[in-house]
């Protein structure tokens, strides 16, 4: 722990490289264009990243990792900027304040830079904005690595959704209707990707009960 934070572990650089991995071969057998799945912007607002930061850690590339305090300052500056009021003006200190509750002086003094903010801080900030825990504080790599799951599910929703529709006569067939509806064929593709023997072995083990459950009409 540091000054209230605290800090990932040396996995979180690691998992960015296999995320980036598995959604570029997603995109791949969609035909979905890489600028659009990589979309800079829109994976900056969603992870607090800054873009030069997330284009820098897309092409493997290293990027300085700012300190605990600069990092909170970048993503409370970036949720200002992008989380918006109904308007479409910024929230002030006080809403803020109001929102996380802790006084005006103590979230301008956040906000300012002239106070180091507690996990408390961050979770009532994190709260108020609506976003996941950890938005504030995570590193770079974690951040990034956490958006492209989101963009990694969506595609393996709309890999499923296509092999649905290609496969309309599945309806008649208990067992064919249990790998669509649930995903199989884009979970089993999914487990693929993982790094060791061991963890595909406890998804394995998983479909295993899955299909048991399932019987295919006596023919």
């Amino acid at each position: 722990m540091t000054d209230g934070f605290e800090v990932p572990g040396a996995t979180a650089t690691g998992l960015l490289p296999a995320v980036v991995s598995r959604v570029t071969g997603l995109a791949d057998r969609l035909g979905a264009p890489h600028d659009e799945v990589f979309d800079v912007r829109r994976l900056s607002a969603a992870s607090g990243v800054p873009e030069v930061v997330v284009r820098s850690l897309l092409n493997g590339r290293p990027a300085g990792e700012p300190d605990l305090q600069a990092r909170f300052l970048q993503r409370l500056d970036l949720l200002r900027r992008t989380r918006l009021k109904p308007g479409g003006r910024r929230y002030t200190q006080q809403e803020i304040a109001d929102g996380a509750g802790m006084s005006r002086q103590q979230a301008g003094a956040l906000i300012n830079g002239d106070r180091r903010p507690t996990m408390e801080h961050c979770d009532a900030i994190q709260r108020f904005f609506r976003v996941h825990a950890g938005f504030l504080t995570a590193e770079d790599p974690e951040a990034l690595a956490g958006a492209l799951q989101h963009t990694e599910q969506e595609l393996l929703q709309r890999l499923a959704d296509r092999e649905r529709e290609a496969a309309p006569a599945a309806a008649d067939d208990p067992l064919e209707r249990l790998l669509q509806d649930h995903g199989v064929r884009g979970i089993a593709w999914r487990a693929a990707q993982l790094p060791t023997d061991q963890h595909r072995d406890k998804v394995a083990e998983w479909l295993d009960m899955l299909l048991e459950s399932v019987k295919r009409p006596e023919s």
